[in-house]
């Protein structure tokens, strides 16, 4: 009882309500108006009376021991990035009294969110379940605080703050519900999704599997000659359909991608479509890899297959982080020359911004082209595209708009230049990247 009486004193919980100030604005009102008036001067001290039993009634109504509310934060097991989740807070009232609240979730900083409040109204012994959406922009851990509930009363006069210690520590992974949505089109083999192409498979690749004997009707260009030779009879290459082939997601950590667009750096975008076409392949029975640089070699994942590497490329994922040097493409080179020796599919996930960057680099794009099946993905500069789309009216803003124009032509002259070496390539804006991506895995498989 006295810690109550003592909190109360000092103002801990304590907040006045508009109304307060209302009320006693016009008490001090009539005793200004009792000078030039005397006769006010009986009805001022009346109401003032009046007004101070109605805060003691007030107060006593919201710090009673018979006052409860119970509150309950309901997170995910993880939250995604770059996705809207879902947050509930549970509240029940079992208070014999309607109470008009505020609720405010000490959010995590990440969000930056200072406004965030819920305003209600629960009726006595009433449950509500509160819905709101966060998106988060960076990977790593995030920390909920308290839930701040502030009630009042019908009198609206005191307002009372009932404080939840409820933290929370979540983790925020590369975008879990992403990976869903595609992989449930990867079972489906068809999508209904908007922008995801419908891919005809139109044949299949076959892969070494052991040296026979020649029989009527097989295919003579099989025919292994050496072995042939050797052996004294017609021996053939047997090849059975592959399944398995490995698909490698590379990124590029360099400066390049810490570019920001709709909060996220270039970067997480890149590691969401990662894991995304990773879910995908292994959907597909194929075998997911992953490869990261910068200066230097990051993560090295060998590609496998099974639930297990999944779980595996989604950890590594998460502990990515983006390094402020420029990206050494011979050293990329050399490491999969190293590191992945059968002849892969690779999505390469970088950005140039001028031609000039690509040409630089172009001659080791084209010596791991020749090894394996190069896809080089690069973003749109969404800002300037949108710019050069503008209309211009003074001197200046066409001047502007010209710089803008030659900025996009650079870009789509870097995918002609690449296709031209046999280099697949694709210019996408961030947003559209994993739908790009998977369209253009599924079309490498049919």
């Amino acid at each position: 009882m006295w810690k109550k009486v003592i909190r109360i004193l000092t103002l801990e919980d304590v907040f006045l309500g508009t109304r307060f100030f209302w009320l006693f604005g016009a008490v001090i009102a009539l005793f200004i108006a009792s000078f030039p008036f005397p006769f006010f001067m009986a009805v001022a001290k009346a109401a003032l009376l009046v007004a101070m039993v109605l805060v003691l009634v007030d107060g006593f109504l919201l710090f009673n021991r018979g006052v409860k509310i119970s509150c309950e934060r309901i997170l995910p097991r993880q939250l995604s990035l770059g996705d809207e989740n879902t947050v509930q807070l549970k509240l029940h009232n079992h208070y014999g009294l309607n109470l008009d609240l505020t609720i405010i979730d000490e959010l995590p900083a990440e969000f930056q969110k200072r406004d965030f409040e819920i305003k209600d109204y629960l009726e006595a012994d009433e449950a509500k379940t509160y819905t709101y959406q966060l998106r988060p922009t960076i990977r790593g851990e995030y920390t909920f605080y308290n839930v701040n509930v502030f009630i009042h009363s019908i009198l609206g006069l005191v307002e009372r703050r009932i404080k939840k210690e409820l933290e929370q520590k979540i983790l925020v992974y590369p975008s879990i519900m992403q990976m869903n949505r595609f992989s449930l089109m990867a079972v489906a083999r068809l999508s209904t999704m908007r922008g995801v192409k419908k891919v005809r498979r139109l044949g299949t690749s076959y892969e070494f599997a052991q040296i026979r004997n020649y029989v009527k009707g097989d295919d003579y260009r099989s025919i292994n000659w050496k072995a042939t030779s050797r052996r004294g009879d017609l021996m053939i290459n047997q090849f059975e359909d592959e399944r398995s082939q490995q698909i490698f997601s590379v990124i590029d950590k360099g400066r390049s991608m810490q570019m920001p667009f709709n909060g996220m750096s270039l970067l997480d975008y890149a590691i969401n479509t990662s894991l995304v076409i990773s879910s995908v392949a292994l959907q597909k029975h194929d075998k997911a890899g992953l490869m990261t640089f910068s200066d230097k070699v990051g993560a090295t994942i060998k590609a496998e297959e099974g639930p297990k590497q999944l779980n595996v490329i989604i950890e590594t994922l998460y502990k990515e982080k983006a390094r402020n040097y420029e990206a050494n493409y011979e050293l990329l080179y050399t490491a999969t020359k190293q590191f992945i020796r059968r002849r892969s599919l690779m999505f390469l996930y970088t950005n140039f911004e001028s031609y000039s960057a690509m040409a630089r680099v172009l001659p080791l794009l084209r010596r791991i082209n020749t090894a394996h099946l190069l896809v080089v993905v690069f973003f749109e500069n969404t800002e300037i595209v949108d710019y050069s789309h503008q209309e211009a009216n003074t001197t200046e803003e066409i001047y502007y708009k010209t710089i803008a124009s030659k900025f996009v032509e650079e870009k789509h002259r870097i995918v002609q230049e690449l296709r031209q070496y046999g280099i697949q390539a694709i210019l996408t804006r961030p947003e559209d990247l994993s739908v790009n991506s998977v369209n253009k895995y599924l079309e490498m498989k049919s």
